[in-house]
């Protein structure tokens, strides 16, 4: 008789200390409902606002639930251990997972800091490493690196919030001298739109900027671009892969925040109505993007088709999109042929082909016995 396949245990983390916690918490538990039960037991593990860690049971669905009352963990920079440790010395025994998937957005989620520290836990993980998360949360280090790469951005002006507040005339001049009304002002570090502003006029700038700095130490603001908003999801490591694009067609003056999560009205065209010479040309640069800033795993590449002039801008790259059942990164790899469960699967492979890899490069120096020589301590 076969031995049964024991399921791997996900240690799905949530929340967060920051503006997209609530929106962390829809995406997580659309994770743990697709996950099979068959091959994976779901670790659900919250993050609150506050920092604490708290670890739920496999039972706990209601994820609310799990950061009032789960227990409170830890997990050490330690590959030795590799499991979150249970606080307050009860004896209670460690818990361990065999890939995380981070389901985190913004500061302290999305931006390589929770990635640093399952890498010095030595455990698997979903989506971009140090890098690529890092880079991905910063809109002005984004645009950078496309411009190196060839890959057209919309013009952009980024400062240091310190910069705004000490020098609140400068600014407004250089600002005014470089853009046409209307412009968008947004911290650099946050997704769905969390304090940004369309700004119509010289009037509205500097509580737009005000808006921007609570958010964010580095403001970016960029010019409109009139147009289309194109999404491509991407899939992969070293070689990654395309989605059919989608279209963003939302009901309020642009994609904010209540348009996004709060309001209904915006539609979503899957697959978006373009020419095949435009998919083409939004796939390639989608996949130049995700390579560009070294992601892993997943990203949804976000662009702007302008009306006037046809031509195509990437404007940023979310390396933990929204992952609800409806939201546009799983939906385009349906219309593509991968349904829900199957990305999921997909991406815990890509986790632990990423980690075996990680496992082959050699991090020290083996020096034969009695070489020490100066170097002995």
């Amino acid at each position: 008789m076969m031995a049964e396949k024991k399921r791997l245990r996900i240690g799905v983390i949530f929340g967060g200390r920051s503006g997209e916690h609530e929106v962390s918490l829809a995406s997580a538990a659309s994770v743990i409902r697709a996950l099979d039960p068959a091959k994976y037991e779901a670790v659900p593990i919250g993050i609150a606002k506050d920092g604490r860690w708290l670890a739920g049971t496999p039972a706990q669905k209601m994820l609310p639930e799990v950061l009032r009352a789960g227990q409170r963990v830890m997990l050490p920079g330690d590959p030795s251990i590799g499991a979150l440790v249970p606080m307050g010395g009860d004896g209670a025994a460690r818990l361990g997972v065999d890939v995380v998937f981070p389901v985190l957005h913004g500061t302290y989620g999305e931006d390589g800091t929770v990635q640093g520290l399952l890498e010095l836990a030595g455990l698997p993980y979903v989506g971009s490493g140090v890098v690529g998360s890092a880079v991905g949360i910063d809109k002005d280090m984004q645009k950078r690196l496309f411009l190196q790469a060839g890959i057209p951005v919309g013009d952009f002006v980024a400062f240091p919030r310190s910069e705004w507040e000490g020098s609140r005339a400068r600014v407004l001049k250089l600002l005014q001298k470089k853009f046409r009304f209307p412009v968008f002002v947004k911290p650099t570090n946050l997704g769905s739109s969390v304090g940004m502003t369309k700004v119509h006029n010289r009037a509205e700038l500097p509580a737009a900027l005000d808006l921007a700095a609570e958010f964010g130490q580095k403001i970016i603001v960029e010019r409109n671009i009139t147009g289309r908003e194109i999404e491509v999801a991407v899939l992969g490591n070293d070689a990654p892969e395309a989605s059919v694009p989608g279209e963003i067609i939302p009901h309020r003056e642009f994609y904010d925040y209540a348009a996004k999560y709060l309001e209904d009205g915006t539609q979503l065209v899957i697959p978006a109505k373009l020419k095949k010479a435009e998919v083409r040309r939004f796939q390639e640069y989608a996949a130049r993007g995700f390579r560009c800033l070294e992601c892993r795993g997943m990203a949804r590449v976000d662009f702007f088709l302008e009306s006037k002039t046809g031509r195509i801008y990437l404007n940023e790259v979310n390396t933990i999109p929204g992952f609800t059942s409806i939201s546009m990164y799983p939906k385009m790899w349906e219309a593509s042929g991968l349904p829900y469960t199957k990305l999921i699967d997909r991406l815990i492979e890509l986790a632990l082909d990423e980690h075996r890899e990680k496992q082959r490069t050699k991090y020290s120096i083996e020096l034969p016995a009695g070489a020490g020589g100066a170097l002995e301590v």
